[in-house]
């Protein structure tokens, strides 16, 4: 039994390298062809240039003569024709697909590589890190554990100070009180007990004050959020949902941000299974977020 447990794992992990390699080998021919590609746009670019300076050369010498040979009438008889001169250069000038001359990085993007990284992170994570609420950005719908771990939402308004700049004022979410901004970060958030939240990060900049739209969680450009409302679950950002298939509702989610990398990734931590993953180059600090509108999820 032991030499058949060992024979599989070897068969596995043989298994796996051998799609690696495969997978690193087409990626590489793939960057390549797109590195091939920029540098021929480049050397057209280059000649576009080239012949353009000339032209422009060719142009000013023609302008100057003209200007400095002929008088004054002579000037008003060749006015079209200083015009029709003008007109050329500023086409010369038009640049030449010089969208194509960006090296394309999607190109090495691999739904295979993207999982298997995914898990190895995962797996080798060893906790969560410690996150808690900032009291002062939670909505007047929403009330806080002492440990500042837990969120209970009630459809009832506690008196608060609403005035307050941090407070979200209107819809039933809330911040972490610290931001990441570098490396990779992993949380974890019990979503059991409810049947309508939405977690993820958020730019400090994200919406608080007001019942529009655009306060809501996944709804303007400043958020990234997973979102359950009773059996259906998406992915919202910048108004754009994602529907999101899952066979049951999980009862943790995990959260996985890699700053650096550009990626916030949603999980289920029990089986570590990737929910949804998205890439987004972040221009500053992100904030864990969270929205509550039944019942209570725990960090």
């Amino acid at each position: 039994a032991a030499n058949a447990a060992r024979e599989l794992v070897i068969q596995r992990l043989l298994f796996v390298g051998k799609a690696c390699e495969n997978e690193e080998q087409r990626l590489l021919e793939k960057v390549h062809t797109e590195e091939e590609r920029a540098h021929q746009s480049i050397q057209t670019q280059q000649v576009h240039w080239t012949e353009a300076l000339q032209k422009l050369d060719a142009l000013r010498t023609y302008l100057v003569d003209m200007i400095t040979n002929l008088d004054d009438q002579g000037l008003v008889r060749a006015e079209r024709e200083i015009f029709e001169r003008t007109e050329v250069a500023e086409g010369i000038l038009e640049p030449q697909e010089s969208l194509k001359l960006n090296f394309n990085q999607m190109c090495v993007q691999s739904p295979l590589l993207h999982r298997l990284w995914a898990s190895a992170v995962l797996c080798c994570l060893t906790g969560s890190q410690d996150i808690h609420i900032d009291e002062k950005t939670l909505s007047p719908h929403l009330s806080l554990s002492e440990d500042k771990k837990t969120l209970t939402f009630s459809p009832k308004k506690a008196k608060v100070d609403s005035d307050r700049p941090e407070r979200f004022d209107h819809w039933p979410n809330a911040l972490a009180a610290a931001p990441f901004h570098s490396g990779l970060c992993a949380w974890k958030v019990g979503v059991e007990q409810s049947c309508a939240y939405k977690l993820g990060v958020c730019y400090s900049s994200v919406p608080r004050k007001g019942s529009a739209n655009e306060g809501r969680l996944g709804f303007n450009s400043a958020s990234w959020v997973f979102s359950r409302y009773d059996k259906e679950f998406r992915f919202l950002h910048a108004g754009q949902p994602q529907p999101v298939e899952l066979i049951k509702a999980p009862a943790q989610i995990g959260v996985l941000l890699d700053f650096a990398g550009g990626e916030v990734l949603f999980y289920d931590p029990d089986s570590c299974a990737i929910l949804f993953s998205h890439r987004e180059a972040f221009r500053e600090p992100v904030y864990p977020v969270f929205a509550v509108a039944h019942r209570s999820i725990s960090l």
